[in-house]
């Protein structure tokens, strides 16, 4: 059990302040096993800023299970409010770590986003290196958030873990919605991480990652995130005592 000193709050947001490996074997294992429904939000600054002015999007994000914080700026700004966050918790880290689980217990899948050409690939990349895992089922993100087939779908198939690429806010935002619809699965927002799997776009090198420099690598070999890194700076000033909310 997570008692309340082991959170810590950025923003309104509420991070749970844990180390993966304990994050992992402590809670959402045994949640896994007990089919107890989760939602998980890898929190980064572009995410947090939104919750800031889009106030749907905030209630998306604080209804679910953990937020865990998956950026060095989230680190920064907890240190800037005189608090500290053990580990950062890279959304993708935890995907592989949920596959590998998965792996091992032969547990069902389901891939909801990315272009459908990705999707494909990223499901192809499961099928060879973590074999046991059972893809029941796979959806691009191109579908309008109004239609139910997809939550049908999957509230048939009854994956234990479902994995939401569809970006920022759709992927918070779609699970918020559809979540009630549902009587088990861990479901989380990944982002990009379909693009990783793919193989479509690489991740930052190891050392980059140990140095928390991995958004820089990023930037370098994605120079159209500029718009993304511009939306980290204004997270971090809005961080600074003067610029707080009375």
């Amino acid at each position: 059990m997570i008692n309340q000193n082991e959170y810590v709050d950025i923003s309104g947001i509420s991070f749970i302040n844990i180390e993966k490996t304990q994050f992992l074997n402590s809670i959402l294992i045994p949640r896994i096993k007990n089919d107890e429904k989760t939602f998980i939000v890898t929190a980064n600054p572009e995410i947090v800023n939104r919750t800031t002015y889009d106030d749907a999007y905030k209630e998306a994000v604080i209804s679910s299970d953990y937020t865990i914080a998956d950026g060095v700026g989230i680190l920064i700004a907890a240190k800037m409010n005189k608090k500290l966050i053990k580990e950062r918790i890279a959304g993708y880290d935890l995907l592989v770590d949920l596959l590998n689980v998965g792996n091992k217990d032969g547990l069902k899948v389901y891939l909801l986003g990315a272009e459908e050409s990705v999707n494909k690939k990223a499901s192809e990349h499961i099928i060879v290196n973590f074999p046991n895992v059972e893809i029941v089922g796979r959806h691009h993100g191109y579908f309008d958030m109004n239609d139910d087939r997809i939550a049908k779908e999957i509230r048939e198939l009854e994956p234990d873990l479902v994995f939401v690429a569809l970006g920022v806010p759709r992927q918070e935002t779609w699970i918020h919605q559809n979540l009630d619809q549902f009587e088990k699965g861990l479901f989380m927002g990944v982002g990009g991480s379909f693009d990783v799997l793919a193989g479509t776009v690489k991740r930052a090198p190891e050392m980059w990652i140990k140095l928390n420099l991995e958004w820089l690598y990023r930037m370098i070999k994605q120079p159209e995130r500029i718009g993304r890194n511009l939306n980290i700076l204004k997270f971090m000033v809005k961080q600074l005592p003067l610029f707080k909310r009375k």
